[in-house]
């Protein structure tokens, strides 16, 4: 049984070493016939290692119920690629097979941390999924998006108002809201229409007057996170903010001004919130405070260690040591038991979305789309750095979640439109230049 599973364990990391490389690898064929035979080995790559995790699962504990949820998983990932690429013909096919390879890690890791809470992670990723299955269509029709930014900066700072007054408070920070039963995190949906916002808003000019009047806006929508103690989703917000003006104005200015004030509040947040100085003493020295604040960051250190480079083997490390492992941890999970190799993997994957949201950003013509596309593509890039620097002690802590593996059905729902709201981009710049080429090809038979 040990040789099996020591076995099984070495594939799963030579699996996604491969997609790994191949996931960076696939543009620099030309031809279309290699291209597509590369999509179609990262395909079974993604399959092959979803099966392999959920057979070491099933193996060690003969649980069918585990068989009925796995199989639930690959009719989801099937009806994705299919649905996906019949509807959308031109999808980014490396993007979508990177958004499948992260969810499949995240299903086989939070099944090892608990079934229950897999089988809701399974349902609120297939709905997210359905969802974002028009919002493609809807960025590439909807000819308006780009007229309403003063109403989706309206909108969040009113979703925001209304979880600072009647939220629940939860680790220190007033962002949840429960309607009927169920509980969610306005902030993850008030990042989208956050880009929008500003995409919209700045893609219109950019004037000192309009530029103040703009960062009036994202400063009241910070300083309400601020107030609600979300110091992680404040610092994402801003970061996000002043990113975007920089790349909208070219003016270095506006990002050494917007990073020196971005300082300037940290020093101030440390001075006025008590768990704030927590986390940050927890992040200097936390064996000195082993049995109380720095409790969560020792274990996390603990497993990341133990797990080495190769990892424990999923099902015999002790993951569940780690307070809140399933959403703001689950990196150290993923590291004490698959191993550092696999983690490594796991943060170039990251990367290689990253490089395709650029990408897609640097083919728009119009400004509101590579706006928007920069903004989620510094979005996404400092969350998974505040989620990851967070449990590896880079930074002190900030309750961040890792996109599509962490537990949490707003994080997912809104990293999964994201993706989706990127595909549609890239579809409007693929129709932009297809255009193009048409007219170049017309005057030159003229």
């Amino acid at each position: 049984m040990n040789f099996i599973l020591e076995l099984i364990k070495y594939m799963m990391i030579l699996l996604l070493g491969i997609y790994t490389y191949y996931s960076f690898n696939v543009f620099r064929f030309k031809n279309k016939k290699h291209q597509n035979k590369i999509y179609g080995i990262l395909t079974v790559i993604v399959f092959a290692l979803h099966f392999t995790g959920y057979f070491t699962l099933f193996f060690q504990s003969q649980n069918r119920k585990l068989v009925y949820l796995y199989g639930a998983e690959v009719l989801l990932f099937l009806l994705v690629l299919v649905l996906y690429q019949v509807i959308y013909p031109k999808v980014s096919r490396l993007l979508l097979r990177n958004m499948l390879m992260l969810l499949a890690i995240g299903f086989i890791i939070q099944t090892r941390l608990s079934y229950d809470k897999a089988v809701k992670q399974v349902i609120i990723v297939g709905a997210s999924l359905l969802i974002g299955l028009i919002v493609p269509y809807l960025i590439r029709r909807v000819q308006q998006l780009k007229e309403y930014g003063w109403i989706y900066g309206a909108i969040g700072v009113l979703l925001l108002l209304i979880v600072l007054i009647l939220g629940t408070t939860s680790s220190g920070a007033t962002n949840w809201l429960t309607i009927a039963g169920i509980t969610i995190q306005p902030s993850e949906f008030v990042k989208l229409l956050f880009v929008f916002s500003m995409a919209g808003l700045l893609g219109k000019g950019f004037n000192f007057k309009r530029v103040l009047l703009i960062s009036v806006l994202a400063g009241i929508t910070v300083i309400i996170l601020v107030l609600q103690r979300d110091l992680g989703g404040a610092l994402i917000f801003f970061v996000t903010y002043v990113f975007m003006l920089y790349c909208a104005t070219t003016k270095p200015l506006y990002l050494f001004s917007g990073l020196t004030g971005g300082s300037l509040a940290a020093f101030v947040a440390y001075q006025l919130f008590g768990h704030v100085r927590v986390r940050v003493l927890a992040w200097k020295n936390p064996f000195a405070f082993i049995d109380k604040e720095g409790y969560q960051i020792t274990q996390s250190l603990f497993a990341i260690g133990t797990g080495g480079w190769f990892g424990m083997g999923l099902n015999r490390g002790l993951p569940t040591d780690i307070p809140v492992v399933e959403s703001d941890f689950v990196f150290s999970a993923i590291s004490e038991e698959m191993g550092g190799v696999v983690a490594i993997c796991i943060i170039l994957i990251f990367a290689s979305c990253f490089v395709m949201f650029i990408n897609i950003a640097l083919k728009q013509e119009e400004v509101f789309f590579r706006l928007l596309a920069i903004g989620f593509s510094v979005m996404f890039a400092f969350q998974v750095i505040l989620s990851i620097g967070g449990v590896i002690k880079f930074i002190p802590s900030t309750g961040v979640t890792l996109p599509l593996i962490s537990m949490g059905g707003s994080s997912i729902l809104s990293v999964v439109l994201m993706f989706m709201i990127l595909q549609g981009v890239n579809l409007v710049g693929k129709s932009n230049n297809k255009s193009q080429e048409t007219v170049q090809t017309a005057g030159g038979h003229n």
